[in-house]
């Protein structure tokens, strides 16, 4: 069963102004504060976004907008290493604005026939305070619950992450986040997940990490240092075609380490997307996307994955419509 993913895109840096009960939330005027570096968990975000994302098999996608703030999913896979089958999935994007490129409320869900389910509500309190509530259900039970309560102020973001919690057998993970955004290019921050259950080494667990982020604009240095290891992570826009990234990630308690080079060319007189990937276990892949005209948001998707250590060799077709 495929995850839910966050349904609109934020960006990096935002203003927040305080609220005013006669006016819509708006962000504060570009001045000469940092502004909001955004939230922890996107701090490699320009790496991760280049990543090709592989399937194999062949999918269908439909979606039909219902109206200017609800739409439907139909997805049809056929694959032999994920799930195949029929899902259906809803969107609902609210009316509330925060600043110009967010809505609130969103609800996100995807059901197979089974009865599985995973769901996404995101909403936010003032103009400042947003909350998330994730959970999954799996033959008829919670697998995974979890909520988040952030807020965000003119050049900092806390939020306090709840996942899996039982009350009476005081089991759970409490996840801390702070970014601070030092000046409109350093930003840092730290991380602190306390977790309890029967199946950890005495019964509770703590880590804690630091978070650095340097970026001008076309290249952006970001890294998480802690306990169980190191993450660094490389972004570069060469031109308005071709971005690439460098992602290191080792980590202390199994003694591995792994990098990978990542790289998206776009060509927009061919309505062309490139994405590739090659990293230290001998894998190379890539996923090619061709919008199709004169069909509106509608891609005709290729990937290709061949790890050479294990000689695996996957593809996929697949079309998104609507």
């Amino acid at each position: 069963m495929g995850s839910v993913d966050a349904c609109i895109e934020q960006p990096e840096r935002k203003n927040i102004s305080n609220c005013n009960s006669n006016l819509p939330c708006t962000h504060c005027p570009a001045g000469k504060g940092p502004g909001n570096p955004g939230c922890l968990e996107e701090i490699h975000k320009k790496v991760k976004d280049l990543y090709p994302r592989n399937f194999e098999g062949a999918k269908l996608i439909v979606k039909k907008s219902l109206s200017q703030h609800f739409n439907v999913t139909h997805s049809i896979i056929f694959s032999s290493v994920t799930p195949s089958g029929y899902r259906f999935g809803t969107r609902y994007i609210g009316t509330k604005r925060v600043g110009h490129l967010e809505k609130y409320p969103v609800i996100c869900g995807e059901i197979v026939p089974n009865g599985n389910l995973t769901a996404t509500l995101m909403h936010t309190l003032g103009c400042r305070y947003r909350l998330k509530l994730a959970a999954q259900v799996a033959n008829q039970e919670y697998k995974a619950i979890s909520s988040t309560l952030e807020y965000r102020s003119n050049n900092s973001t806390m939020s306090l992450t709840l996942a899996n919690p039982s009350i009476l057998k005081q089991h759970g993970t409490l996840v801390l986040h702070y970014l601070q955004a030092i000046t409109s290019r350093m930003t840092l921050g730290a991380e602190m997940a306390c977790q309890r259950g029967s199946t950890i080494p005495g019964h509770q667990q703590t880590i804690m990490s630091l978070a650095f982020r340097y970026s001008t604009g076309r290249k952006t240095l970001s890294t998480t240092v802690g306990e169980a290891g190191v993450h660094v992570c490389f972004h570069m826009k060469a031109s308005h075609q071709f971005q690439i990234g460098v992602e290191i990630e080792t980590n202390f308690r199994t003694h591995e380490s792994e990098a990978a080079i990542v790289y998206q060319m776009d060509l927009p007189h061919s309505d062309l997307i490139f994405r590739g990937l090659v990293n230290s276990e001998s894998t190379v892949s890539a996923v090619i996307e061709k919008k199709l005209h004169p069909f509106v948001d509608s891609a005709l998707q290729i990937s290709g994955l061949y790890n050479h250590k294990k000689e695996q060799f996957r593809i996929g077709v697949g079309l998104n419509v609507g």
